[in-house]
């Protein structure tokens, strides 16, 4: 099969070349990949850091080829999402029957494929969160791959959904996504008390969204996209002042993943019927793989980046 392997002494890291197919395990489906996406943490840690001939990839679609040899998951011919610590970009991917979900029969798979670890981290996070309706939610780096899903999730789960974002101009896309109020992402301290925190940023604003937090309420702690570090305040781990029991959790979602496949399976469905919207961004041949990160770590990608597998000469 072909797939993009980790080449350091290629540009941007990469390289499209014959490699053995997968052997999957006798609790994994082998998987005919059509689709992947791409998220900030594979652009900015997995591609530059890998592994030397080692295949990258989280996030795909395709169509199971070979059922799983101890009988669990989907049949041959069966349209899946799926999710793995590896491997997705490929045409063919061994999956753990558990982190796969059908796909309604006719669905786009380029879709489906931008759900698995955006979509899954904030699904799993809002759940961190307990009854969430009627309730406010606040969700930082809201115009961003994890914060889109969070914000529509958490509107479909009747909170009342507070969207931060430092970039002022995507505020009328995050009301159409669900978010009742839109602020500027330094000015979290003005806002009224929330009962949940999804925070895909952390540094300063973890600490002021913190600061935020309504008695009982907890912080989920998803992502770092800031690169900094936080530093909270004399006090404010206190208890009084009407502070009390307030919750601070991390989050990570390979080691979140049971049950996974229904959930994305689930989610598949929703973006199915049009009642999800998977929010893409840049949608191409996965022949320019290469040029596809360098626009997501510049920033120059609004939602998700999707590939679609078809004959590439290179990158």
């Amino acid at each position: 099969m072909r797939a993009l392997t980790i080449d350091h002494s290629a540009p941007g890291h990469l390289t499209l070349r014959e490699v053995p197919d997968p052997e999957p395990t006798p609790h994994q489906a082998l998987v005919r990949i059509h689709s992947f996406s791409i998220n900030h943490g594979e652009a900015a840690f997995v591609v530059p850091n890998g592994e030397e001939g080692t295949v990258p990839g989280w996030d795909a679609a395709g169509v199971v080829v070979r059922a799983a040899a101890d009988g669990s998951g989907p049949a041959a011919g069966t349209p899946v999402v799926t999710l793995g610590a590896a491997g997705a970009w490929a045409e063919l991917r061994a999956v753990d029957t558990d982190l796969m979900g059908s796909i309604p029969e006719g669905a786009d798979l380029g879709a489906a494929s931008a759900l698995p670890v955006a979509a899954g981290s904030a699904l799993r996070g809002l759940r961190r969160l307990g009854p969430i309706l009627g309730r406010r939610v606040l969700v930082t780096g809201a115009s961003g791959g994890v914060g889109r899903f969070a914000v529509q999730l958490a509107a479909r789960g009747g909170a009342h959904v507070v969207a931060a974002t430092s970039d002022p101009a995507k505020g009328e896309a995050l009301i159409r996504l669900g978010a009742h109020e839109v602020v500027a992402a330094d000015a979290l301290k003005d806002i009224a008390p929330v009962y949940g925190v999804i925070d895909v940023v952390g540094g300063p604003q973890l600490v002021s969204a913190y600061d935020a937090l309504a008695p009982h309420g907890t912080l989920v702690a998803m992502g770092h996209s800031s690169g900094a570090g936080e530093d909270f305040p004399y006090g404010a781990l206190f208890g009084d002042g009407g502070r009390h029991d307030r919750s601070l959790t991390t989050f990570f979602l390979m080691d979140d993943a049971e049950g996974l496949g229904a959930d994305l399976e689930w989610l598949a469905s929703l973006v199915a019927r049009g009642e999800l919207d998977p929010q893409i961004g840049r949608r191409d041949d996965w022949g320019r793989t290469g040029e596809a990160l360098a626009a997501l770590l510049g920033r120059e990608v609004a939602g998700k980046t999707v590939l679609d597998i078809r004959v590439a000469a290179g990158l």
